[in-house]
């Protein structure tokens, strides 16, 4: 029997093209459908190494998921940036590879970043999702996060409502 392990660790800036690489897949799976076709490939190659690596350079929290040699997953996350929302923390994207849906990694990674903003003093956070995205609406709920906002957001022609999740201590 062959043992795999799993960790989480903040990203160092040479992880940049690993993160890109997971972002293009996880959105794509993520999106496909939902947003439109050419946008969403906008969207995606915005996001390329070198955004990662600034990120990484700015000092963004930016968790990667390690299951055995490969990177699953990343979170990027800080403080909430919905000043109309009372919520200190936000976990500002969570994806997974396709491959790593449905083992538990997603709920371990959520776990971790909240249990790094809460050593920062961010006890509550938000998560805000594509209402049509039934997979992410599941897994925010299976979580324990309740729906606290709705907003919606234009992907080229078309406009998307979102929901956020709260948390509190």
């Amino acid at each position: 029997m062959k043992t795999v392990t799993t960790e989480v660790r903040l990203a160092r800036q040479s992880d940049a093209p690993i993160v890109a690489e997971v972002h293009d897949e996880a959105w794509r799976a993520a999106y496909r459908g939902l947003i439109p076709g050419a946008e969403l490939e906008k969207l995606i190659s915005r996001r390329g190494p070198g955004w990662w690596d600034a990120a990484i350079r700015k000092g963004n929290r930016i968790a990667l998921l390690g299951f055995g040699d490969e990177i699953a997953g990343y979170a990027n996350y800080g403080r909430n940036r919905a000043k109309a929302l009372t919520y200190e923390g936000e976990i500002y994207e969570l994806y997974l590879r396709p491959k790593f849906i449905g083992l538990g990694l997603g709920q371990r990674l959520f776990a971790s970043a909240r249990k790094d903003l809460e050593a920062h003093g961010l006890d509550s956070l938000v998560v805000w999702a594509l209402s049509d995205n039934d997979a992410a609406m599941r897994f925010y709920r299976g979580l324990g996060g309740k729906p606290v906002a709705r907003s919606s957001e234009t992907f080229g022609d078309r406009a998307l409502d979102k929901t956020a999740f709260g948390w509190t201590a």
